[in-house]
């Protein structure tokens, strides 16, 4: 009986040793490795086109008195009304919101949805009365 007990208790732990073995985590990345990025997170803007520079893609939107550039590259989505635009077309005075991540001190526009410039508003003359 004693032999029948250990040889249970010795297939018991040969089955849990080999489970454990088999679900064991790959050798570690050595330090000395670059590591993965974290994904950046995304995050929201809207305002004004205060400045567009064609030349180093920067684009600068204003909110009531923060102003804020962003970096515009080959990935960045551009839309107005539902249809792709150039960032060439992209002027001062458009309403934008844009997606945006953070990359060190640079924030990279990935989506930029345009609206055409708010015209101003006419004055509207008061009704005259009626001369008696």
């Amino acid at each position: 009986m004693k032999k029948l007990i250990l040889l249970v208790a010795v297939l018991t732990m040969v089955a849990f040793v080999s489970g454990t073995m088999a679900q064991q985590k790959p050798a570690s990345v050595p330090a000395s490795a670059p590591s993965p990025e974290k994904p950046a997170k995304m995050e929201k803007f809207s305002g004004t086109v205060e400045k567009v520079d064609e030349a180093t893609k920067m684009i600068d939107v204003k909110m009531k008195k923060k102003t804020m550039a962003f970096a515009v590259d080959d990935q960045t989505k551009i839309t107005k009304a539902g249809k792709e635009m150039a960032f060439a077309d992209v002027k001062k005075g458009m309403h934008v919101s844009l997606d945006y991540k953070k990359e060190g001190d640079k924030m990279i526009a990935t989506a930029i949805k345009a609206a055409a410039p708010k015209a101003a508003k006419k004055k509207v003359k008061p009704a005259e009365a009626p001369k008696e």
